[in-house]
């Protein structure tokens, strides 16, 4: 889940404060060789707490095995590290487990990406130029749809976005349709097909209809296709539920237009305000092994995988193309990844794999204003293994505080 870039960096959303400088501590590595490989990505999550982030968490698989390191603090309070286990909320991940269900149903010949949304769900898009008999399910997986984002209403960031709002609303429940209705309050961003533009509202429609198809909810179904055949044990949709299932860490955000200020503690929310387009937890292997099952034709046929491969372009500097529910990014050295970023309050997570599914990568970081995850991703993908294992390091703890719940 995003919001508009007044409120968010690269990847995640700007709204809680930083803990003061937290200590750095390297996490375990499964022997010297994979230390000594993975040495840049270990510095790379260290940079992010140095600039801010309260903790990370890592976890590669490659030829030499799986290999994880944390830094930083899950508490600032207590001064708990980060695990390799942490669950965390996983934000926009979540797009790519509803485009796979709905592929699955395309494979399945229930639906065609042809079809528009009108077909499954009459007269939900309508309002300020929004027409759901001109918009297709395809449009809606890679965001040229045109639909506005209800994460971009001003009433709707004041309210779950901003300190204020945040705690007297951060339990309500919203459904799909009162978010659906949110962005119809607004014209389109662009005539369908025309442009791209990210946009989370295409995600909770396409939620919408994969309940149309099936008779049961997105959550229901990617559990059961996705989920349990797969055995990610690490992961799932909360619905309503407000808490993260232990182990896990404290969620830290701004809550303000800006990365300055106080820092709160954002860990508990109602995640129904994300629904299809964020809502989701899980952990850094479960989201490693989904990515590598996917790319490797293990979730899809070959003729949907490569529709989910098909890519248009963003606009992105870094050349970064999407696809359906799936984004291709070539790294400087050249190397394509594939994969998802997410953010939500309190949390910023990436995940990636090379195409053949062999070499991935999934981070968290518990803080949504700091960015850094695109550095770690271009040093485990393109810097050279070093010869000589890394050594922990650690930075000297300073005084952090976390602002209280205003009253």
């Amino acid at each position: 889940m995003r919001v508009r870039t007044a409120l968010v960096g690269t990847t995640a959303l700007l709204l809680s404060a930083a803990p003061a400088g937290p200590a750095v501590a390297a996490g375990p590595a499964a022997d010297g060789r994979s230390a000594g490989a993975h040495a840049a990505t270990r510095r790379a999550i260290e940079a992010a707490v140095a600039a801010g982030a309260p903790g990370a968490t890592v976890t590669v698989r490659d030829t030499r095995g799986t290999w994880s390191a944390t830094a930083g603090v899950g508490d600032v309070r207590t001064g708990a590290p980060r695990s390799a286990a942490d669950h965390y909320r996983v934000g926009s991940i979540t797009k790519t487990f509803v485009a796979t269900v709905l592929l699955q149903l395309e494979a399945e010949g229930r639906l065609t990406l042809d079809d528009t949304v009108d077909t499954w769900l009459p007269g939900l898009l309508r309002g300020h130029g929004h027409d759901g008999r001109r918009i297709t399910l395809r449009q809606l997986l890679d965001h040229t749809s045109g639909i506005y984002g209800y994460t971009s209403d001003d009433d709707f960031v004041r309210t779950y976005f901003l300190a204020d709002g945040f705690f007297r609303h951060r339990y309500d429940t919203l459904t799909p349709r009162d978010l659906v209705a949110i962005a119809m309050r607004h014209r389109p961003d662009f005539a369908p097909g025309t442009s791209w533009k990210y946009s989370n509202t295409n995600y909770v429609v396409a939620g919408m209809v994969i309940e149309k198809v099936t008779g049961h909810s997105y959550a229901t179904e990617i559990t059961r296709r996705v989920i349990r055949p797969l055995r990610l044990t690490a992961t799932s949709l909360p619905g309503t539920r407000v808490t993260v299932p232990r182990p896990s860490a404290r969620a830290y955000s701004k809550l303000a237009t800006a990365a300055t200020g106080p820092t709160y503690d954002v860990t508990e929310l109602n995640p129904s305000i994300a629904s299809a387009a964020g809502e989701m937890i899980s952990d850094s292997a479960d989201l490693g092994r989904f990515y590598s099952a996917l790319l490797r034709g293990r979730l899809l046929p070959p003729r949907q995988l490569k529709e989910m491969k098909t890519t248009v372009p963003t606009g992105d500097p870094s050349g970064t193309r999407y696809g359906l529910g799936l984004t291709d990014t070539t790294l400087s050295c050249g190397v394509h990844v594939w994969g998802h970023d997410g953010a939500i309050h309190g949390s910023a997570s990436s995940a990636v794999t090379t195409a053949d599914g062999r070499h991935w990568l999934a981070l968290n970081l518990n803080g949504d204003w700091t960015g850094g995850a695109g550095a770690v991703v271009e040093k485990e993908f393109c810097e050279k293994p070093s010869r000589v294992p890394a050594q922990p390091s650690r930075v000297p703890a300073q005084p952090s505080r976390v602002q209280a719940q205003p009253s």
